[in-house]
């Protein structure tokens, strides 16, 4: 089962600087926040949704799901009280053309976000963009130590395809730490 919409080039390329829609409620046990969105995913309004990204295989390999979801049941994961945001909202072609104040005033509107809805975890998919948006120029990937509001931070390898680094099964072990972490808390 693929993706029901393919966008254009032009669709594509037209979706710089837009956003998608939070997936977001209150109380969810963990909140994934990516860096920003990508074009595709800007082009077709759904996270994670740029062919090639991990995110989703990812999900299924360290068990967050039973089955591998589509970026267009992205909806799903509210079910399993798991959502997603971004740092910065605005979509661009690499997450290296964000400025640093974007990401610091993204920093500002995830704490907002987090107040607001307070999810019990937050998963941040990079740990550059965190490290900036927090200014914690020493953070590494794992658990940090300072929380947001009172939700625990992770800090987990962007899955983006373009983040050549870590493998499917090296991000599902990762990830993995996190379920288990949320799990241990229930």
């Amino acid at each position: 089962m693929k993706d029901q919409y393919k966008p254009s080039k032009a669709e594509i390329l037209a979706a710089a600087g837009k956003a998608v829609p939070d997936l977001i409620a209150p109380d969810l046990r963990v909140l994934f926040c990516g860096i920003n969105p990508s074009l595709y995913s800007a082009a077709v309004k759904h996270h994670f949704a740029r062919p090639g990204n991990r995110f989703w295989p990812t999900l299924y390999a360290a068990g967050f799901t039973d089955r591998l979801l589509f970026t267009f049941e992205e909806r799903e994961l509210l079910e399993r009280g798991y959502g997603i945001t971004n740092v910065v909202a605005r979509a661009t072609a690499m997450a290296s053309e964000l400025s640093a104040q974007e990401l610091i005033k993204g920093g500002q509107r995830l704490r907002a976000k987090v107040r607001r809805y307070r999810p019990q975890f937050v998963a941040v998919l990079g740990v550059t963009a965190y490290r900036a948006a927090f200014a914690r120029p020493e953070a590494v990937l794992g658990r940090q130590s300072e929380q947001l509001s009172n939700a625990k931070i992770w800090v987990l390898p962007n899955p983006s395809g373009l983040n050549a680094h870590y493998q499917l099964k090296d991000l599902a072990h990762l990830f993995a730490e996190l379920r288990e972490a949320v799990e241990e808390t229930r």
